[in-house]
């Protein structure tokens, strides 16, 4: 049976953030039920439907943006009393309206997350974690990384308090009192946690986790270790998970997964015959789902999936079927309560765009007084800037509450002195013209790649990249009512520097609001747990005088993924893994000495370099020691031989597409040709589309064997730059043995 959802859009309130809208429970089985959502505006607001039209059933006034709201009450009880944290307060509502407590915690930091149990309540700041009973604290964690959110397995039916921790270094820690019982490493960043079935499952230990990079997955937190269940691979590359419920929307008497994402996607999976869920609907928003819940809220017996979005929207898609069809000859009818709805609407629309017109006069006339006074209007902007593991590239999400008229892209970039422009050597003239389009006209590598979700129009301004430092500056000129915005981004290694957004809104008087974003100088590389350490590695030590918070903060400023507070300990230790080429690194330091271990010499060269130029801005003397592993180049080459030859073969039947559709057209009968030929006409279409999709891709290969081989006699003293052009020779005639070889003659 397939699903059928028609969309209802409620009101609309403030901007939201995740984790804000819940439905009350009704008091009897599908009884349409009571919405209560919270904003930025500090405003609580719970309405309900009546005569089709949304009725409020109390509203608060403004304050402190709200972080979450969740219901809460005795346990074994329906869940009725409202609890919203703002700043580092919580506040309590019946569903009435009236406050029955505010209880001022002691946290230093805003609320991030919050979970209601009973008497019980589990709060989150970015770092610290409070578990408070009867508001009186009992446990308390420091967490190393940024704390996503807290959830709580339900007390009622395992007789223990057992809290568990989503952390932005891909871990979900499991608490007990204020010791961590145990990590569980997860595939991505985990940005949500969900109860399964809402109550833990059959076991009440069955816990649903969602990932920024867009993964779902079910995991069985027993007391002595997890037990994964199963997980669902992003295949689609749709949004992260900000929110997950439970819900019969199908019918058949098993609870549903809901799932909402960050890019406006709402999916249902089912559990038909299997363990693991599957895809039965989806539909896609225009902006960011911030909350997601299954119940009954438009009109009685109709099951919906109510959300809340980024810029406050409440919509339901609802089981209520909306056109009636007619048959052969037949009027649609529409009743008298849709008339007087349609109505209604028009009126309220006239009114709106003859005070509009009235409002844009009364501005036009004040703007030309010499006592006018023009206030800047403000709004806000949901921001996302990751690193995509699949593609080795970064995402960057713009999302405003009211439509995008454009945004501005510049970058300023700090880099090595390396052999860069080179690779336009390699290129015949139509390669090199298009690939300087598509660095800007810049000898900085910078690729925007193409995102299918993205329609607005882009245009380029050339650079002044040796004046100015400025190597990208591009225009995104958006669609009416476009909120959204991705872009896709692409560095190199090695090139570091700022990335700023200019964002300006279809909005008057005209305004903009600048979003900074660094680009690390080893921005490829990603955070992992576990790392091969039988690999050739090579080693870099740091000794001298700095404290344990400077070569941290160095650390940070490095690579990507590492908390901004130096770890609890004296030492600490991460692993990173290049998404690019999948060479690995190890970084461990302590007060006065840090080491570095990788297989690769150009990451090795890249924090040489870097660290350098860092200690002496702060004038801290460092001694440098490195150890360098010879097999870790041919290592390093035969990881990035597949990559090559594959884009060598891509580029080599790209080029053979038109000729070879020249003489289909030409030739009647193209038995002919042999199969690999045959083969390349079928699959034309797709192998130009991931050919446009990866602009100097094979470019990009090259510069970094290129380093590779100059850095590799950088460490010896030896500058080989001049043996660049024989390199690049044995690289267009490509052949890994031969190559090798070079580089051990060299």
């Amino acid at each position: 049976m397939d699903l059928i959802l028609n969309r209802m859009d409620y009101l609309q309130v403030g901007v939201t953030s995740q984790k804000t809208m819940k439905l009350i429970p009704a008091s009897r089985h599908r009884a349409t039920q009571k919405v209560v959502i919270g904003d930025h505006d500090g405003v609580v607001m719970c309405f309900g439907m009546k005569k089709g039209e949304a009725a409020a059933v109390f509203k608060t006034l403004p304050g402190p943006k709200i972080a979450r709201l969740e219901l809460g009450g005795v346990l074994n009880t329906p869940q009725e009393k409202i609890f919203i944290a703002a700043a580092s307060e919580i506040r309590g509502f019946t569903k009435r309206g009236k406050q029955f407590l505010s209880f001022e915690t002691n946290l230093t930091e805003s609320i991030k997350a919050m979970h209601i149990s009973g008497s019980d309540l589990f709060l989150s700041a970015s770092y610290i974690y409070n578990h408070y009973c009867d508001c009186k604290d009992q446990h308390y964690y420091l967490s190393g990384d940024k704390i996503n959110d807290v959830i709580c397995l339900p007390v009622e039916r395992l007789s223990r308090i057992t809290p568990v921790l989503a952390c932005q270094d891909r871990v979900l820690r499991v608490l007990q009192g204020s010791d961590v019982i145990y990590a569980v490493e997860v595939p991505g960043p985990p940005t949500v946690l969900a109860l399964h079935n809402g109550n833990g499952g059959d076991s009440g230990e069955d816990l649903l986790f969602g990932t920024s990079d867009g993964k779902l997955a079910l995991i069985q937190i027993t007391t002595s270790k997890p037990v994964h269940k199963w997980e669902i691979q992003n295949e689609k590359k749709r949004g992260g998970i900000l929110c997950i419920d439970s819900f019969d929307i199908v019918g058949d008497g098993v609870k549903d997964l809901l799932v909402g994402r960050d890019d406006g996607m709402v999916e249902v999976y089912s559990f038909e015959n299997a363990n693991e869920p599957v895809l039965r609907f989806d539909q896609m928003l225009s902006e960011s789902v911030t909350s997601i819940q299954g119940g009954c809220v438009g009109k009685d017996s109709y099951d919906e999936i109510v959300v809340s979005t980024y810029s406050g929207w409440v919509t339901g898609l609802t089981t209520e079927p909306i056109h009636k069809e007619s048959g052969p000859g037949e009027e649609l009818k529409i009743n008298q309560e849709m008339q007087n709805k349609i109505s209604s609407l028009r009126n309220e629309l006239e009114h709106l765009q003859y005070k509009v017109l009235q409002e844009r006069e009364n501005y036009q006339q004040s703007s030309q007084s010499s006592k006018a006074k023009s206030a800047v209007p403000s709004f806000g902007i949901n921001d996302k800037f990751t690193l995509n593991k699949d593609d080795a590239s970064y995402s960057l999400i713009l999302e405003v509450q009211t439509a995008i008229d454009n945004v501005l892209i510049q970058e300023c970039r700090s880099r090595r002195t390396q052999c860069n422009s080179f690779v336009l050597q390699t290129a015949s003239p139509e390669e090199t013209k298009n690939y300087l389009l598509s660095v800007f006209q810049s000898d900085v590598p910078i690729d925007l790649l193409d995102v299918d979700k993205n329609s607005a129009v882009v245009s380029f301004s050339s650079c002044d990249s040796e004046s100015n430092d400025n190597f990208l500056l591009a225009t995104y000129r958006c669609q009416a009512n476009t909120t959204r915005l991705e872009l896709k981004i692409r560095s190199i290694e090695g090139q570091y520097g700022t990335l700023q957004a200019y964002v300006t809104p279809r909005i008057q008087p005209k305004t903009c609001q600048v979003r900074q974003y660094h680009i690390k100088p080893l921005s490829l590389h990603q955070r992992t747990h576990f790392i091969d350490h039988d690999r050739p590695m090579n080693t870099l030590t740091l000794t001298g005088q700095f404290s344990f918070a400077e070569v941290h903060s160095w650390v940070v400023f490095c690579l990507p993924e590492v908390p901004e507070k130096p770890p609890a300990g004296e030492c600490v230790t991460f692993y990173f893994q290049n998404t690019f080429l999948d060479t690995q690194l190890e970084s461990t330091y302590r007060k006065g000495e840090g080491v570095f271990k990788s297989d690769n010499i150009s990451t090795i060269s890249i924090l040489k370099d870097v660290l350098s130029k860092e200690a002496t801005k702060r004038k801290i003397n460092l001694n440098i020691s490195y150890e360098i592993n010879e097999v870790s180049v041919t290592h390093t080459l035969k990881l990035i031989h597949p990559k090559l030859e594959y884009q060598l073969l891509l580029a080599k039947k790209v080029q053979l597409i038109d000729a070879l559709k020249e003489l289909q057209i030409h030739e009647r009968n193209t038995n002919f040709l042999i199969p690999e030929y045959h083969c390349i006409l079928e699959e034309a279409d797709h192998l130009q589309e991931e050919y446009k999709k990866q602009p100097a891709h094979l470019e990009r290969l090259y510069g970094m064997i290129t380093d590779l081989f100059i850095d590799k006699f950088k460490f010896k003293g030896t500058n080989v730059k001049t043996k660049v052009p024989l390199l690049l020779e044995i690289l267009d005639s490509y052949d890994q043995n031969a190559l090798i070889s070079f580089f051990d003659a060299a």
